[in-house]
């Protein structure tokens, strides 16, 4: 058996379409719940409310409720406690970052025109929103009674002829022989026969189950929103907006998973009983998205509105490195050396079009004059309209039509109020979001809390914000072959700060 193998070119290369999964149309048809410390503190409950820069995001009608112009800027600190349970083995894995996740402007122009009494007021304003922070770490450890890695790599080999990778390049290959071309050079698995064309293969990961694995996820970047707003305001009684939205996307993960076992070995043949396997994914794109909303005020305190905001149209772009480490021994000469796979390469693959679901939102406010408010927000979403294309893509198609029966029509309800001593403001709120997925388990729903206090200096405010949600999820390792993964219970603690100038 060799030893070694060093695959010792440094390159990039255009590559078949990486296999894009829910998982990964999910994390960016998900929006978290960020903005201005007003905004959070309240649960984001602002639909039919307005006058705040965040508010443009549930309803672009709410920018002209705004009295004067005004400048905004949001420093947040996001902390972020996974708890993972792998077969009966707990661990905990903790993040605490800073962002400037929030800055926008609104102008306010009044309207003197008497031969146009009705359109009493228009504005326009520009903010950016981080919309999601992808810092993160999971770890998970525990002993798989069952199944071992090996199997990932029989999954993508199986029914791919062994002389089609076998003395390839890594970077020539499509993603499903290029996992077979790992397996195959760490000597994971093996081909049933002698024969080139033989397309069948077997394990050579030690029998017996009790497989010890570890598995760590680092995830770090964003997906920005840049917003450019106008509204316009009847007689103060009726305001209609629209947002044109621009999207990025810069992410990225880096996953560590090994594998170990101590089962009975042969005197002659090597099995494998040590295995690390590395991937490192980046992904980066833009994309476009557009909001259209109402507020209509049925009596002085009393307030509804509506707004539709349109699915995002992505174009992303994936690079992928890989590396494969494994050990192989028998009874009678013990460990071999590791057997390494490092191709040394990065893949660049094709770019790819990401549709994400529309949301539609009700909402109802009621103002106690100048002491408080109370208001409540209903969106509906249907994730099941999430699409990557182009739809006639064979394997788009096969996406397309899982994600279809996998997920579901969601319902997310806010509540938030404020009450108001002199320059003081007491804010709460509370929010709760049904699972995306039919099966209620992959990731369950989310439940949340808010709370915060402003102060009015006169041309400055400043407010503060302490939100927290959590959410359970079942997370697989990897996609297929070896789906095993852990219960993940994701507790998210975020503290804002906002600072507001009128000008």
């Amino acid at each position: 058996m060799k030893k070694y193998l060093f695959i010792l070119i440094t390159c990039c290369t255009f590559n078949a379409a990486l296999s894009q999964e829910i998982t990964d149309a999910m994390r960016y048809a998900q929006d978290n719940l960020n903005g201005t410390a007003r905004f959070r503190a309240m649960s984001g409950a602002f639909g039919a409310l307005g006058g705040d820069l965040s508010s443009l995001n549930i309803n672009p009608a709410g920018s002209a409720v705004f009295l004067n112009n005004q400048v905004a800027v949001t420093l947040s600190n996001y902390n972020t406690k996974n708890n993972s349970n792998y077969f009966g083995s707990t661990n905990t894995e903790k993040d605490n970052s800073f962002d400037f996740n929030q800055a926008g402007l609104v102008f306010v122009f009044n309207n003197n025109n008497r031969s146009n009494e009705g359109w009493k007021k228009f504005s326009l304003a520009i903010n950016y929103d981080n919309k999601n922070k992808f810092d993160n770490t999971v770890g998970s450890f525990g002993i798989n009674p069952t199944n071992s890695i090996g199997n990932y790599f029989l999954s993508y080999a199986n029914g791919i002829p062994l002389n089609s990778f076998k003395d390839s390049y890594y970077e020539n290959l499509n993603n499903a022989s290029q996992q077979a071309f790992l397996g195959y050079n760490a000597f994971i698995i093996d081909p049933t026969d002698a024969d080139p064309n033989t397309n069948t293969y077997i394990s050579n990961v030690a029998e017996g189950g009790n497989y010890y694995q570890e598995n760590t996820v680092v995830t770090n970047g964003y997906n920005g929103k840049l917003s450019f707003n106008a509204a316009a305001s009847c007689n103060d009684k009726f305001f209609i907006g629209i947002n044109l939205n621009s999207h990025f996307v810069d992410y990225s993960q880096s996953s560590v998973f090994y594998e170990d076992n101590d089962n009975t070995l042969e005197p002659t043949s090597y099995r494998v009983n040590k295995v690390q396997f590395n991937n490192n994914l980046y992904t980066y794109g833009s994309g476009f998205s557009f909001q259209l909303g109402i507020i209509g005020k049925i009596t002085n305190e009393a307030r509804v509105g509506l707004s539709y905001e349109s699915p995002t149209w992505y174009k992303l772009n994936d690079e992928l490195t890989q590396t494969l480490v494994a050990v192989s021994a028998n009874s009678t000469t013990g460990a071999l050396d590791p057997d390494m796979v490092d191709p040394n390469v990065t893949n660049i693959y094709a770019p790819y079009k990401l549709q994400t679901p529309g949301k539609l939102t009700g909402s109802f406010a009621y103002v106690f004059g100048k002491t408080g408010l109370i208001s409540i927000d209903y969106s509906h979403k249907n994730y099941g309209n999430i699409k990557f294309k182009p739809e006639y893509d064979s394997y788009y198609q096969g996406v397309n039509n899982e994600i279809d029966n996998t997920l579901s029509r969601t319902n997310e309800l806010r509540i938030g109020g404020e009450y108001k001593i002199e320059r003081l403001s007491l804010r709460a709120g509370y929010r709760y979001e049904q699972s995306p997925y039919k099966n209620k388990t992959t990731i369950g729903d989310l439940t949340g809390y808010s709370g915060g206090l402003g102060y009015n200096f006169g041309s400055t405010k400043v407010d503060v914000s302490y939100s927290f949600s959590e959410r359970n999820s079942h997370q697989g390792f990897f996609n297929q072959g070896f789906t095993d993964g852990s219960k993940i219970n994701a507790i998210n603690n975020n503290v804002s700060l906002t600072l507001l100038f009128e000008l």
